[in-house]
């Protein structure tokens, strides 16, 4: 039989980690590779660590190399994402508070790295049978659901990833028609990237990481070929992009 192996990119984040624990747990892959900058793993069986850092195309390129040495990747898992970072960097209230770093370091992160990603990865897709490429993404970033504004760079950052996404989905099917290319919207999950932002979620809508990573691996499980270039919730339903 041919092994199953998968790949979580951002692999020490709070979602990535429950990801790669979710898969192992699971029992559904013979490898599992944990990508992250600092190369790092859990030491669990099955899991390789991988040394990628999505902003550094020469180390996307190695580790590329090293994977496809074992043969192709049936789930590729893109964890991935930047929303603050101290007083400096942090969700926009007004388009008087734009700063063009601020807004070019939010696009490198959420639109251009897991674009990266997908240039290096997406040639690892078995050419037949069924194989998914998602990407986590955020409710926010849709064009048509935003009725509160402000957030300005990270809304349009995950609004590029999401269109991103469309067009991977597009080429992986030319190439595997039954290859599937997806956004995800994990819902808010209690996470160093949430955390500053949680006093006002409702109650029960707060995931652990893990049930965030069971929900997201559920969702995939059951998606067929005609979801591929979609944008998913955690719960299943479809968001508009």
């Amino acid at each position: 039989m041919t092994e199953r192996r998968a790949l979580v990119v951002g692999s020490t984040g709070g979602i990535g980690r429950a990801l790669v624990d979710a898969l192992v747990h699971s029992g559904s892959h013979d490898c599992i590779y944990a990508a992250s900058r600092d190369g790092s793993a859990s030491g669990q069986n099955g899991v390789e660590p991988l040394l990628i850092d999505i902003l550094c195309e020469a180390s996307l390129a190695a580790a590329a190399t090293e994977v496809a040495r074992a043969g192709p990747l049936d789930l590729l898992l893109v964890a991935t994402g930047l929303l603050h970072r101290g007083a400096g960097l942090q969700p926009e209230k007004s388009a008087r508070a734009l700063n063009a770093q601020v807004m070019a370091e939010m696009f490198a992160v959420n639109s251009i790295g897991p674009a990266l990603v997908a240039k290096h990865f997406l040639p690892l897709l078995p050419s037949r049978g069924r194989a998914v490429m998602a990407f986590l993404s955020a409710r926010v970033g849709s064009i048509e659901d935003n009725r509160l504004g402000g957030w300005h760079s990270y809304r349009a950052s995950k609004a590029a990833l999401n269109a991103f996404i469309r067009c991977f989905a597009i080429e992986a099917q030319r190439r595997n028609p039954e290859a599937l290319v997806v956004a995800l919207h994990p819902g808010t999950v209690d996470t160093r990237l949430s955390s500053p932002f949680q006093r006002n979620v409702r109650a029960g809508s707060l995931f652990t990481p893990a049930i965030s990573a069971s929900n997201l691996l559920e969702v995939i499980g059951r998606l067929t070929p005609a979801d591929s270039g979609g944008f998913f919730g955690w719960d299943g339903s479809r968001i508009s992009f």
